[in-house]
């Protein structure tokens, strides 16, 4: 009598049950049944799925299934659906693909079809049923299974383990957003496909291996002191070579990378180690992809040790294939987590700089003398989250206002704190012109002394009185504009240098008279090298052309005036530096 070949398993037809796993802005992680369908998605309450932002279309998108197929079709939405960092109007779903919703803080869903990691590991078991098939078709009841590389067949006990196992695993990897259960399954996996006695998953750290699971075949958790094998030695093995590499020796022989006093004290009969390697995009987990794990380029992120004291480990008929498919399941899983923390890391940094451009935003002034002598509009916009550019306009009596707009150099949080310094030291003021050349002396040491001229700050600091007196420092700042009612213009040229670029600095202070109806504009270079998608530069000439079409009119309406031509000229391009503008404008003299 004939035992016939085990019958590969066979996946239903059709794309089967759907779910998403929703990932809040939060970053909490729920799965929801693509069901029923139509299945919509969107802000209002009687969507299937409600996403509680405002951002979102009340009805943003819907999935569908067509022709045994899942896809999703954006609902006209505002800010539109992404696949994979795609937008999209329609378009065909795949297992693991990344849905957004045009917005970089709201949610994220990860569309999965339930029972793909099932029918993938399942398989590798059919793989190996096959290849063993041939052994045991031809063999009688009461005979012996022949030897496949020294080691006795697997009886179909044995597969049946391997496949209940492997479902385990499966629903676990399908259930479980816990790293280590799934880690635990996969070394558990491991043992039941090897024979392995135990079996632990290290990672490399900085100071060497680390131990992060560590099983006994039985089921239960063992003590990662058990693993006394010199972790440096497994690391070795690794570096040295990268695919499975496997050895059995009699206890009192010697191992190929092992120490004699290893083997003998723990008795060992064999040892196999997988590396777990860093899954690039085109490696791993999707059907019709690569599942070798032998890769020279690919950067070993830990191990899958396995050491038996009883007997040697079963590498034969498949089971390599099904290890490394379990390897690679575990680098995916590995790599999912590396890359979720350096998500919600760059989601806190995010949030970091939201709090700080709030905060900078904040000590901008709330308000600007609207009437009365002296008027006043400005902005600033920062081309980052923060920006290093500032302007205040502040009282110091009823004849007489200060102004300033600084730029300091470079980008970023730095520049953001370092504005804010200045912001705090020019923030108050006095009538008299000889004090600003004072403050921006004392103020160019006291950056100097700290930064050692690696940060400066370019500044206009002015102060104007009732009377028609303009007192002015350009710290070589952008020249500032100085229009008059009949058209003609006077250019604000610099008088000193930045400050905090070295350590002793003169900033003369010079002098101008005006008259009802003059209006000087002082800006940031952000204004005039603001770039098109050609690459060219708003330029000088151009402010000066908007600003003499618009010259008789309100500060406010300057102001808008050049905000709205710099915003036509880019074109919507990303700019590169900070845009500040102020606008002021003398009415009446005394």
């Amino acid at each position: 009598m004939e035992i016939a070949a085990a019958v590969p398993f066979e996946a239903p037809s059709g794309p089967g049950a759907a779910s998403l796993v929703v990932v809040d802005p939060a970053g909490h992680r729920t799965r929801v049944p693509v069901a029923p369908l139509p299945f919509t998605i969107g802000r209002q309450p009687d969507n299937h799925l409600v996403l509680r932002d405002s951002r979102a279309s009340r009805s943003h998108a819907r999935i569908l299934l067509e022709d045994g197929a899942y896809l999703i079709e954006d609902a006209a939405s505002r800010h539109g659906t992404f696949v994979n960092g795609k937008r999209v109007t329609r378009q065909a779903l795949q297992n693991s693909d990344r849905i957004e919703f045009g917005v970089e803080d709201s949610y994220q869903l990860i569309f999965t079809l339930d029972g793909a990691e099932l029918k993938r590991l399942v398989e590798q078991v059919a793989v190996s049923e096959k290849t063993q098939s041939g052994n045991l078709s031809t063999t009688t009841v009461g005979t012996p299974a022949p030897a496949v590389g020294g080691n006795p067949a697997p009886a179909v006990g044995g597969h049946l383990a391997k496949l209940r196992s492997l479902l385990d695993l499966a629903l676990t990897l399908q259930s479980s957003f816990s790293i280590d259960d799934v880690l635990r399954s996969v070394v558990d996996t491991a043992l039941t496909v090897t024979g392995a006695e135990r079996g632990f998953l290290l990672l490399r750290t900085a100071q060497g291996m680390d131990t992060r699971v560590a099983r006994h075949r039985k089921g239960h958790n063992l003590e990662h002191s058990e693993l006394r094998v010199p972790r440096d030695v497994i690391r070795r093995a690794l570096e040295h070579r990268r695919e499975l590499l496997s050895m059995n020796f009699d206890p009192m022989g010697a191992g190929e990378n092992l120490p004699q006093n290893s083997i003998a004290d723990l008795e060992l009969r064999s040892v196999i180690c997988v590396p777990l390697v860093r899954i690039r995009a085109g490696q791993g987990s999707r059907e019709g992809e690569a599942t070798s794990i032998v890769s020279t380029a690919a950067q070993s992120v830990g191990v899958l040790y396995m050491d038996s004291r009883l007997g040697s480990a079963d590498l034969a008929g498949g089971n390599r294939e099904l290890l490394q498919a379990l390897a690679i399941e575990a680098s995916t899983v590995l790599e999912n987590a590396r890359l979720l923390e350096e998500e919600r890391a760059k989601q806190q940094m995010e949030e970091e700089l939201r709090l700080a451009r709030t905060i900078q935003q904040s000590l901008l002034p709330r308000s600007l003398p609207g009437d009365g002598w002296l008027r006043a509009h400005g902005s600033s916009l920062a081309s980052l989250e923060v920006g290093g550019d500032y302007y205040d306009v502040a009282e110091v009596d009823q004849h007489c206002w200060s102004a300033v707009v600084a730029d300091v150099s470079g980008k970023g949080v730095s520049s953001a704190m370092l504005a804010s310094l200045l912001q705090g030291a020019l923030i108050t003021a006095t009538r008299e012109p000889r004090a600003l050349q004072h403050r921006m002396e004392r103020l160019n040491r006291f950056l100097y002394d700290r930064t050692a001229g690696e940060k400066y700050a370019t500044i206009f600091y002015c102060l104007a009185r009732a009377d028609g007196d303009f007192y002015y420092v350009n710290a070589a700042h952008c020249p500032a504009l100085l229009f008059r009612t009949d058209g003609s213009h006077t250019s604000l040229d610099a008088t000193g240098i930045p400050v905090g670029l070295m350590e002793e600095a003169e900033f003369a202070v010079a002098e101008e008279r005006l008259a009802p109806g003059d209006k000087i504009v002082i800006y940031s270079d952000g204004v005039t090298e603001s770039q098109n998608t050609q690459g060219e530069f708003f330029g000088r000439q151009r402010l000066v052309d908007v600003i003499r079409a618009h010259s008789g009119e309100s500060c406010n309406a300057i102001h808008d005036a050049i905000h709205d031509a710099v915003a036509a000229f880019s074109e919507g391009a990303r700019q590169a530096d900070d845009i500040t503008l102020l606008v002021l404008g003398f009415e009446r003299g005394e």
